[in-house]
């Protein structure tokens, strides 16, 4: 029987997961992910991490890694967005995800995501539907691909894997 430290980090995984999807699903509606959940993800973050801390399973160490890939995963998106490759809400929410995945799970967080976004930018090229935005919002997704889902498939990826151990 798992003990509380790790059922509460389980939940935490849990309410990630669900952050991560109605992420998406705002980005699919309107081409935009509003502060407040990536903000509840980085929030949840210092949650899951003073649990970690508490319990001995995660170290001093290791949440200054994640931060560091947080802030890092940060400052390649505010470049990505100078150049117009990323959105604003894009950038936070990788942010953010980044502190969850840390060092170990970083580079699965950007593959997993790259070939999410991949997949998507494929089929917007064959024709299908990607967002459900409005017929006035319908424009602006001709000119571009909701990033979040894809940035959700790699958070899910991170999730799955903290979760297992």
């Amino acid at each position: 029987m798992p003990d509380l430290a790790t059922l509460s980090q389980t939940v935490c995984l849990i309410a990630l997961a669900g952050l991560l999807i109605a992420a998406a699903w705002q980005d699919m509606r309107t081409l935009h992910i509003g502060n407040g959940l990536s903000i509840a993800i980085a929030a949840l973050f210092v949650g899951w991490a003073i649990i970690g801390l508490i319990a001995g399973s995660y170290t001093l160490q290791a949440l200054g890694l994640s931060i560091a890939c947080g802030a890092g995963l940060f400052a390649v998106g505010v470049a990505a967005f100078a150049i117009g490759i990323l959105g604003g809400g894009d950038v936070k929410l990788l942010a953010a995800v980044g502190l969850f995945a840390g060092p170990a799970g970083i580079l699965d967080l950007l593959l997993v995501t790259a070939l999410a976004g991949g997949l998507l930018g494929i089929a917007a090229l064959a024709g299908v539907p990607i967002g459900l935005v409005s017929t006035q919002g319908e424009a602006a997704l001709r000119r571009r691909l909701p990033y979040g889902p894809a940035i959700a498939v790699g958070g899910l990826w991170v999730a799955s894997r903290l979760a297992v151990g």
